[in-house]
């Protein structure tokens, strides 16, 4: 009779839901430090291309929100950067996908975008949108349409809406910690992002590193380094923001309260290997550290704060390092809205996110 009461709990189950079962999840405990570091090879670069600016007491809100949109730069390099796409709100089903945190792009395919709840914290989700499909059925032309693809009209949506539902899918939510330090890898083509949790605002939970690899399909991660990143004295409680060049170099920046540091390394399936490169900047962009992106054509890192970008060339990193004050690129920009992240689709212009009326903005040239 067995097998009859292992049919009738099969049924049971079915007919009252049976539950989903989870994505595996493996984390790999890294035994050596993920730091490499030499004190006596540290040499401060006088960067003064670079100039600070303060985080605004109150950031600029766009009011029209359905129109393209425009930053400008008035200070340093010039540049432009134009609406791309004002992004959907609310999310599919009502959903509140909360703030963006940062962008990645594999190219002109998929754009990623997380979301991070400010009501759930150091959860959230990844959101994909197939920006070729997007681009294809006209989007660009009309931002409103894609803020407003979940919202119905008369109780139903209209057949551009269906379309552009086709284009996009929301990921389910996860531990992401702060959530701004997603990238995409162009080496080995894989999302990588720190799983950087925080007790309050910019303070670790502790000084372990969490490195999380991205399943491109499921869009969570599917498994994670964790590892201390402390050598020679110093202590870095991992990072908050992520990048790659095209050899599939990583790259994040910190600013431990005297000057800026650049840390470089390699992400491997089971082991993280970073450090810190050879050159302190006594000039950052701004107060808060908020991405850090790769232009792939220009081969440059970009250092991104609140509505201040610096730039410079990654190969100067190389060695003990070989990079001036010439070797930088800088620019301010009004009005002062919140700089989330920046990412590249293959050209040489960059894809600006930004919050207060959650939207992406792409560069009138290379930059």
């Amino acid at each position: 009779m067995r097998w009859v009461k292992t049919l009738l709990c099969f049924v049971l189950a079915m007919t009252l839901g049976a539950p989903v079962a989870q994505a595996k999840y493996h984390v790999y405990h890294q035994k050596s430090s993920g730091l490499i570091y030499h004190r006596r090879h540290m040499r401060y670069l006088n960067n003064h291309k670079v100039h600070y600016v303060r985080v605004p007491k109150r950031y600029y809100h766009v009011h029209h929100v359905g129109i393209e949109h425009k930053i400008q730069s008035q200070r340093g390099k010039k540049v432009t950067f134009t609406t791309r796409y004002i992004l959907p709100y609310p999310g599919k089903n009502s959903q509140h996908w909360g703030n963006p945190q940062s962008i990645a792009m594999d190219g002109k395919k998929y754009m990623y975008i997380v979301y991070c709840p400010t009501n759930l914290r150091n959860k959230g989700r990844i959101v994909r949108f197939n920006i070729a499909n997007l681009d294809s059925i006209g989007v660009r032309l009309h931002p409103k349409e894609l803020r407003d693809a979940y919202v119905k009209s008369h109780g139903k949506f209209s057949y551009i809406q269906k379309q552009i539902h086709k284009c996009i899918k929301a990921g389910p939510i996860f531990t992401t910690g702060h959530g701004q330090s997603l990238a995409y890898n162009w080496k080995n083509h894989g999302l990588y992002m720190w799983r950087d949790k925080e007790r309050a605002p910019r303070i670790p939970v502790s000084n372990w590193g969490y490195i999380q690899h991205i399943n491109s399909k499921s869009l969570r991660p599917d498994f994670a380094i964790r590892f201390r990143l402390s050598s020679h004295g110093l202590t870095v409680p991992g990072g908050h923001d992520l990048t790659f060049d095209k050899k599939g170099n990583a790259y994040f920046w910190s600013f431990p309260g005297w000057c800026a540091y650049v840390f470089k390394g390699k992400i491997h399936h089971r082991s993280v290997k970073f450090k810190l490169t050879y050159q302190k900047l006594r000039h950052w962009p701004g107060t808060r550290i908020q991405s850090m992106g790769y232009n792939p054509i220009r081969k440059r890192l970009l250092l991104l704060s609140d509505a201040s970008v610096a730039s410079f060339p990654a190969k100067k990193l190389k060695g003990h390092g070989h990079l001036t004050n010439g070797s930088f690129e800088w620019t301010q920009f009004g009005p002062k809205r919140e700089f989330e992240g920046i990412a590249y689709d293959g050209t040489a212009k960059g894809n600006l996110l930004v919050n207060h009326c959650p939207e992406v903005l792409q560069a009138n040239h290379a930059y």
